[in-house]
Formats: C-alpha cells, sequence, structure tokens
C-alpha cells in the first residue's frame, strides 16, 4: 500500500497543522457511529459519505493533491455536522 493509506492517528502532527495555517485542506477519513465511511476536510469546508474506505480515501487523496501526511485515518467514530 501507498503511504498515504497507512492508518495514522487523528491527532494533528505539526506537518499538518502547519499544512492547515498556509490553506492547504487535511483531511480525516474513518467511519461514523453507524460504519459509514466518512472524509472530513479539517476545517469543515469539505467531506462526504462513501461506500467503502478506499472510496474515502480516494476522495481525501484528490483534494489534497496527494500530499504525504494531508490524509490521515481516524480510530474513533467521525460526524458530519450538517
Amino acid at each position: 500500500m501507498s503511504s498515504l493509506y497507512e492508518a495514522a492517528p487523528a491527532v494533528p502532527s505539526p506537518a499538518v497543522e502547519v499544512d492547515a495555517s498556509r490553506g492547504l485542506p487535511t483531511y480525516v477519513v474513518g467511519q461514523d457511529g453507524q460504519g459509514r465511511w466518512v472524509a472530513l476536510e479539517s476545517q469543515g469546508l469539505g467531506g462526504g459519505y462513501f461506500r467503502s474506505r478506499e472510496a474515502a480515501f480516494q476522495y481525501a487523496v484528490g483534494e489534497t493533491g496527494r500530499r504525504a501526511g494531508a490524509v490521515r485515518l481516524s480510530a474513533e467514530p467521525l460526524r458530519i455536522a450538517l
């Protein structure tokens, strides 16, 4: 698997914080409380529900321009606030 697909803690790393402060999008991918796959942009400006983890990662990786460390996998349930 590519390093973009490795599971990482949902806690922001210094590199992710720098990207967010420069206005570059970062995403968290995980499941919601009902087991649906979710990709969420760190500032709440994008994201959605997906059929699979791979689909959620593909979306997030595309949205971040394939930047290393820009997509993280959450071990905790995620929520989309509408």
